[in-house]
């Protein structure tokens, strides 16, 4: 059998034929018909960077679950009409304005719908771990929209926000990008101190996320709280006690939660340097899709053919 060529007489790759069985990729998802909206809680005061940040989550949302309605709503935002940072409570009274709307009109045009069952919308917090007074605010924002909303969990810990803070430390050049590969970066760390926000309940649970980090860097992970005074100068006095020479501060946050200054400040009382937020990584909204669907407890559907 003769085998196909292209110019010169070199041979074409030929596209793989569809794998049968078990070796099929899985099929596309797309959200439920008549699922709530997902709004992505963002704290902090409202600017360009917190917004990008969001979108970016949300358009990576979206990619994950097609048809998703994916909203963001700003705890510090504006109440006027067509505001650039919406409020939170604001963006959940449009909402239900809008999923009203749609059921009435659908009952106009003699469609059999029945009133709008279940929540509204899920909101997600925009939040690496648990601070009680940014989660205070979020619930009292779900109260006064006087909405039937659902909160989802804070992102963290998780396996993917370990690989989000490896990624930023090495690309901070304070950690190596790959562990299989026996080289070593100059300015490596030898101990982390994983920086979060919220108090000792924050640190407490990041703590299982700086265990997973350990293991990818092999080396000793510590988590102190960058909004507890004391908090970093003790952590970096007890990593280099037990032998750390090198310290680097990996931000347990994802960006908007945290006041101008904290990191510049908690680098100084370490006297190290310091990776970048998790901003717009990939995993933050990876993790703000599986919140939402977990908080549902629904599956995600196949997507029709043709979809």
């Amino acid at each position: 059998m003769s085998t196909p060529t292209g110019p010169a007489g070199l041979p074409v790759r030929m596209p793989r034929p569809r794998q049968p069985g078990r070796h099929r990729r899985p099929e596309p998802v797309v959200a439920p018909d008549g699922a709530p909206a997902l709004v992505l809680a963002v704290p902090g005061a409202p600017s360009t960077t917190a917004r990008t940040i969001a979108e970016d989550a949300l358009s990576i949302a979206r990619s994950e679950l097609p048809g998703l309605d994916a909203r963001i709503g700003y705890l510090e935002g504006e109440d006027s009409e067509g505001a650039e940072f919406p409020t939170l409570q604001g963006v959940l009274a449009r909402t239900a304005a809008e999923r009203t709307a749609r059921a009435e009109l659908a009952r106009a045009s003699g469609s059999e719908v029945s009133e709008p069952e279940g929540p509204t919308a899920v909101v997600v917090p925009l939040l690496a771990g648990p601070d009680s007074d940014l989660l205070r605010r979020t619930r009292q924002a779900l109260m006064d929209s006087q909405v039937v909303v659902e909160l989802a969990d804070v992102l963290g810990p998780h396996p993917l926000l370990a690989e989000a803070l490896h990624v930023r430390l090495s690309e901070a050049g304070l950690a190596r990008a790959d562990r299989a590969r026996l080289f070593t970066v100059a300015t490596a760390a030898d101990g982390i101190i994983l920086g979060t926000v919220g108090g000792q309940e924050a640190v407490q649970a990041a703590g299982i996320t700086g265990m997973l980090l350990a293991a990818r860097l092999a080396v000793p992970v510590m988590a102190a709280a960058l909004d507890q005074e004391g908090s970093v100068t003790s952590v970096a006095a007890q990593l280099r006690d037990a032998g750390s020479v090198q310290l680097a501060l990996a931000p347990y946050v994802v960006g908007p939660e945290v006041s101008e200054g904290l990191l510049d400040t908690a680098c100084k009382e370490a006297d190290c340097a310091a990776a970048e937020p998790l901003g717009d990584y990939s995993a933050i909204g990876k993790l703000a899709v599986a919140k939402y669907t977990e908080a549902l407890g629904i599956s995600p559907q196949p997507a029709p053919p043709g979809h």
